[in-house]
Parts: C-alpha cells; structure tokens; sequence
C-alpha cells in the first residue's frame, strides 16, 4: 500500500507556489550564513543519487510494512509529523532550489530506536523512539527533521560519495546501495532487531553537522517554530545518552562546543521566528522545556 501518494501531491503542489529566493549556490541574504556547496559534488549525479534513494527508501518502507510497524496515515504522530514538514518544505527551497522538484514523502516506523533521516529528494523517516524517549515537543520535532532535512539540502551525501571516490554514480549506486555513503545498511533483513531493520545513519563530517544544525535552525525559525528548542533538544540527547548511546546520537556528536555554537547563531534567527509570528523579538516568550523529564536509556 502507497502511504505517500496524496501526500507527496500536496506537498508538491505547496512548493510549487514558492519561487527559489536564490540560487543554491548562493547564500542566505538574512538568518545563518553558510559556505557554497562543495563543487565536489558534481562529480556525482544528483538525479541518479535521489533514484537510489527513492529506491532504498521503499524498500524500507516495504520491510516496516511487513513488520506492521510502518504507522498508518491516520496515527496522531505521523500526522503531526507531516504537519512539520508541510510548514518547513517551503523555506527549504530556499536552500536548494532542486527540493522544489522533490517529491517529499514523511512516514514513522514503530521502533525503539532514536533516530530519524532524510534521504536525497526529501525522503523523510522517524523513529518512533526518537519521539517517545525524548517526549518531543513540536518546536524539538521541528529541530530534528529541520537538521536532517539540511543534510539533504545541502547535499552532504553527494559530496560524501564523491569524496568517497564515486565519481561514476550509475553503475556503483546499483551494486553497492546506498550504504557506503548514506550509511544505510545493505543487509536490512539480516539486520533486524526486535522485528525491525536496524538502519546504521552515515556519520557526517564536523563541519556538515554543523551546517546542518544552522541551515535547519534557520528553516524551523522561518516556519514558526523555535529554534532555541535546538538548545533544549541537544540537552536531552545528553541525558539519555549518559547510560547508553542512541544511535542517532552517535552519528550526531554532541556536546557543549555544539550547543553553543547554537546559542551563538540564535540572534541570527530569532528575528526570523519573531516576524513568523508576528511580534516583536523582544516580545518572545522564555522557551519552555520538559528536558528534567526526560530519563536515561537503560
């Protein structure tokens, strides 16, 4: 059963409305600033890169489905999970002009584990774990997909497959998956763990972690969420992972240096969050937490 078909209409008719303010080589005129994209990429095709992508993406859809743990459309959690992604895919093209071509798709695999994903052309997945280990509020959901979804955008695993060596993408894509530089795992049925695929995320470089979380604290505070829940988000990564490592806490190093490079960048887009909301910066609120709810893994 296609899960994605109507939804992946309205996204893309929502985007379609929304002209690129620049070319993606560029950088933002307001909020972060960022370097241009590695022209390494290149090297790799991107329309073949996103086909294997789309490809890796149902089948893992397929094998959640066999497990019964692909939620439905009508789950409370896939739904406010879409509900994010409708409001961010529009600033997202902003920062990549191609992602208004993408044909967005958001589903939530039933999962203990923490973690989530976006794949080339806006393939997005949450585990469930991510959601209930961390009592994610709206605002943290919003962090999370905004910083996947960077990934995507600034095409981080395209520049990794071509610094991998994969200049010819065609052939290799089809012969080794994506695993060698989305991190996926290329033994999904081997890998299953409580009935589920385990999905092994590719660890980034520092310096693509760190455009991530500012290209996506940028994207969040356009669409009305609060990008100091970035903040609060890290925080709790720290406090669950002190008796254990979550597995997207290992290819997402975090830390102090971290949170506060998120602190510093927050002046550049806690203006963008206060005009989405049409007030006054200095009439924001405090940002409320639930971070001393939240309980190590054990």
């Amino acid at each position: 059963m296609n899960l994605s078909t109507p939804l992946s209409v309205a996204l893309a008719a929502l985007i379609s409305v929304v002209p690129p303010v620049f070319a993606k080589d560029e950088v933002s005129p307001d909020g972060v600033k960022v370097d241009k994209m590695s022209s390494l990429r290149n090297l790799v095709s991107e329309e073949e890169l996103e086909a294997a992508a789309v490809q890796q993406y149902n089948s893992i859809k397929q094998q959640a489905s066999q497990q019964r743990a692909l939620a439905p459309d009508d789950h409370p959690q896939v739904q406010r999970l879409r509900k994010i992604a409708k409001d961010l895919i529009p600033h997202a093209v902003r920062w990549n002009e191609r992602a208004a071509q993408w044909k967005w798709e958001v589903n939530l695999i039933g999962s203990k584990e923490i973690n989530a994903f976006c794949m080339p052309g806006g393939k997005i997945a949450f585990f469930n774990g991510i959601i209930t280990n961390l009592k994610l509020t709206d605002d943290e959901a919003a962090i999370v997909m905004g910083h996947e979804i960077a990934h995507a955008l600034r095409e981080h695993g395209r520049e990794r497959a071509a610094k991998s060596g994969l200049a010819s993408a065609g052939a290799k894509i089809a012969g080794l998956g994506l695993s060698a530089f989305l991190g996926i795992d290329p033994n999904l049925a081997g890998a299953a763990t409580g009935g589920l695929a385990n999905l092994t995320m590719l660890k980034f470089s520092r310096d693509d972690e760190t455009e991530a979380d500012l290209v996506g604290l940028d994207i969040v505070a356009r669409a009305g969420y609060d990008p100091r829940a970035g903040v609060a988000l890290w925080r709790k990564m720290g406090m669950v992972s002190k008796s254990n490592t979550p597995q997207w806490f290992s290819t997402h190093p975090a830390g102090k240096s971290r949170i506060a490079e998120m602190e510093r960048h927050l002046p550049s887009v806690m203006p963008l969050y206060a005009k989405a909301k049409g007030v006054q910066p200095t009439a924001l609120p405090p940002y409320e937490t639930n971070v001393k709810e939240i309980a190590p893994i054990r």
